[in-house]
């Protein structure tokens, strides 16, 4: 397996070409890519990846950033927790000062990631995952939860199932199944809450890694007999729940997943046991997105595209790749707008422009990027920006955006993270910035 890796990573590197070289020069701007193209969630990250460095490409073969460049290197991580920090190890020492933010897609990676990177003063891109109680600024200055966390993202779908339901969950019963690791382990003290205040009963039921054998946890649900499944699983999981639901009798359309199991490499492979079945997300799919069209029309069409499936262009997780892309992108553009235009940023550079980034729907539709990602604008207090989400329905060949903009519970979520952050910096010794003086 390690071979196959090692071989898969270092394919991936060669297939930058020019552009996407391994060190970071003058004029240059040094991505270090922690990726996973091979096992049980290879699938997803070549669609995750494959959708990020096509945005860097295109970027360059626009200019670059005021003439500044984007390169970059991949190390492949098997969304292993070790091997992501070995890799990101590796890759440091390659941006030197001059980083750009590490977007580990890996709750698990980030977790382990969060004092290496405030000490090199490395950006932490956790977008869409890891530690919820990064969003405080005052006590991860170099860890950005951007666009959304998984608490809030519960509670928007709490909020979802209220609406469908008279405004009230009071004597229902809903699962929780989740996959049994920090990803999953994250959003149960927000749904915690949320049972309490709305007072319906949580069944908790975590699923072991990778997700391939759920028998007695579909089992516990027809015995529980739970109104509704929230359901938190990533990779093989996902597919792997819904024929189980099928089998089971458990309706899809009472059953919502994470942004995360809500992807077309969840539901071609259940076939009909998908129809019907609902999720999160923060960007819509398609190839009529503007942005994503010009990739494949440049990017392709010049024969420089990162993936080698091309029917993975405009799939869900191939334009979140997009938009990680765009946050990182534009967030050297807002550092260089301080610091210097047409000049390498340095990593604490571009946290600063992290912290301060206002993506307004103005901006998002002058990049043809409408719908990739909601708007955000992102402070030292709140390195989150956003908490909005959207349902989704998979119709049996497509997914069909089924509400618009939801936003999650600030009230119940924010003074949760907030004395979690405050734990981390009293059990870490760490004096909290005044917000006030960083702006």
């Amino acid at each position: 397996m390690k071979r196959i890796a090692l071989a898969v990573a270092a394919a991936a590197t060669l297939a930058l070409g020019s552009i996407g070289t391994a060190h970071a020069q003058a004029k240059e701007q040094f991505f270090p890519i922690l990726s996973y193209r091979v096992g049980p969630y290879g699938a997803n990250g070549q669609s995750l990846f494959g959708g990020m460095i096509d945005y860097l490409q295109y970027v360059n073969m626009k200019g670059g950033v005021n003439g500044v460049m984007m390169t970059w290197e991949e190390c492949e991580t098997e969304y292993n927790n070790a091997k992501g920090v070995e890799c990101y190890e590796r890759l440091k020492g390659k941006a030197g000062a001059n980083s750009a933010p590490v977007f580990p897609l890996s709750t698990g990676i980030s977790y382990a990631l969060i004092d290496k990177s405030a000490a090199d003063k490395i950006p932490l891109a956790m977008v869409g995952y890891g530690r919820t109680d990064a969003v405080d600024g005052s006590v991860f200055p170099f860890a950005f939860t951007m666009v959304g966390t998984y608490q809030m993202q519960a509670t928007a779908i709490v909020k979802y199932l209220k609406d469908q339901n008279n405004g009230s969950l009071a004597g229902k019963k809903i699962a929780y199944m989740y996959h049994d690791s920090a990803y999953g382990k994250e959003p149960i003290v927000a749904l915690e809450a949320e049972s309490r205040v709305n007072k319906f009963e949580l069944v908790q039921i975590p699923v072991a890694h990778p997700g391939n054998e759920q028998g007695a946890q579909w089992l516990k649900v027809r015995q529980e007999r739970p109104d509704y499944v929230i359901f938190w699983g990533w990779g093989v999981m996902n597919q792997t729940a819904l024929k189980a639901a099928q089998k089971v009798g458990f309706p899809r359309e009472k059953m919502i997943g994470s942004w995360w199991a809500g992807s077309e490499e969840d539901t071609v492979p259940a076939g009909d046991a998908a129809k019907g079945y609902m999720s999160a997300t923060w960007n819509v799919a398609g190839k009529d997105v503007p942005l994503v069209a010009d990739i494949e029309k440049v990017v392709y069409g010049a024969g420089k595209g990162n993936l080698s499936d091309k029917s993975k262009l405009g799939s869900i997780l191939y334009n979140r790749g997009v938009s990680y892309g765009i946050l990182a992108v534009e967030a050297i553009r807002k550092a260089q707008e301080k610091y210097g235009k047409g000049k390498t940023m340095s990593g604490e550079q571009i946290a600063w422009a992290m912290e301060n980034l206002d993506l307004n729907d103005a901006k998002l539709k002058a990049l043809g990027a409408t719908g990739l990602l909601p708007p955000i604008k992102t402070s030292c207090e709140d390195h989150e920006g956003s908490g909005k989400i959207k349902l989704q329905q998979w119709d049996g060949t497509k997914w069909v955006v089924k509400t618009d903009w939801i936003d999650g519970n600030r009230q119940l979520v924010h003074p949760l993270f907030k004395a979690s952050a405050a734990q981390f910096a009293k059990d870490k010794g760490i004096t909290p910035r005044d917000c006030k003086k960083a702006m």
